[in-house]
C-alpha cells in the first residue's frame, strides 16, 4: 500500500469516528437530560411529598426543658401570657427569661433543669428557643387579625395544652389555609375561647365565606387572591 492510500484510508476512519462521535452526542445529551430530570423529580419527592417539608410532627429539643402540658394545659395560664403581642401584632413573641423569672425566682429556685434559664436571666441575654412552627418567607400571617376575627391558637397549632414537648400538629401547608379562607365558619370561636384548645366550633350555615362573622359582628371575606398572602 502506497503512503497516499494509507493515507486516504486514515482520513476515511477518522471521518467514521467523528461521524460516529457526532451521532452520539445527541443521543448523551438526552441521557444526561433524563437522568437530570429523574433525579431533580426524586428530589422534589423526597422532600415535598414527607413530613420534612410539612414539618408535621417536628419537635426540636428545646435548650429549657419546658412542658405546655403542666404550664398551659394543668396550671391554666393564658398562652397569650408568654406569647406576648400576638393579639395585636404580626409575630407571638416567645417568652424571655425575665418573664420566666418572675416566677420561678419562687417556684423550684434551686431546679437543676432550671440552670439555663437561670444562666440566661444572670447574664441578661435571650433564651435560644428552637422555633417549631415556621411559615415560607414569602408567606405573610398576621397574628392579630386571625385572633381578632376569632380564628384560636389550636386551629393552627393543634392541642399544645397536652404536649409536653412542643411539636408541629398540623401541615399549615397552603391548601391548609386556603380551605379556611374560603369558608371561614367553621373554624371561628367567641373571643373567650380564642386559647381554649377543647373549644369545638360549630357548623357554618350555607358554607361561604360570607356567612363568616367575627366575635365583633363584623362579616368577613378573607382574600383569596395570591396577593392576599404572597406580598
Amino acid at each position: 500500500m502506497t503512503p497516499d492510500d494509507q493515507e486516504s484510508t486514515q482520513s476515511v476512519g477518522a471521518l467514521q469516528v467523528q461521524t460516529r462521535v457526532k451521532r452520539g452526542r445527541p443521543l448523551l445529551v438526552s441521557c444526561m437530560v433524563l437522568l437530570l430530570c429523574v433525579t431533580s423529580v426524586g428530589a422534589a419527592l423526597a422532600y415535598y411529598g414527607t413530613d420534612d417539608y410539612l414539618r408535621v410532627g417536628y419537635r426540636p429539643l428545646q435548650p429549657i426543658e419546658f412542658s405546655h402540658k403542666l404550664h398551659s394545659g394543668e396550671l391554666g395560664l393564658d398562652c397569650r401570657f408568654c406569647h406576648t403581642g400576638a393579639e395585636r401584632g404580626a409575630h407571638a413573641k416567645l417568652p424571655a427569661s425575665m418573664l420566666c423569672m418572675d416566677c420561678h425566682n419562687k417556684v423550684l429556685p434551686e431546679s437543676l433543669k432550671l440552670l439555663p434559664l437561670r444562666a440566661t436571666y444572670a447574664e441578661n441575654r435571650p433564651i435560644p428557643w428552637v422555633r417549631v412552627t415556621k411559615l415560607p418567607e414569602f408567606t405573610y400571617f398576621h397574628h392579630g387579625i386571625h385572633l381578632k376575627v376569632g380564628v384560636g391558637c389550636s386551629t393552627c397549632h393543634g392541642e399544645v395544652d397536652t404536649m409536653t414537648q412542643t411539636e408541629q400538629a398540623l401541615s399549615l401547608s397552603m391548601g391548609f389555609c386556603v380551605e379556611c379562607h374560603r369558608n371561614p365558619a367553621p373554624f371561628l370561636r367567641p373571643a373567650r375561647y380564642i386559647t381554649r384548645s377543647d373549644f369545638a366550633p360549630g357548623i357554618a350555615k350555607g358554607g361561604m365565606a360570607s356567612n363568616a362573622v367575627s366575635p365583633e359582628g363584623r362579616v368577613l371575606s378573607p382574600p383569596l387572591h395570591c396577593g392576599g398572602c404572597h406580598r
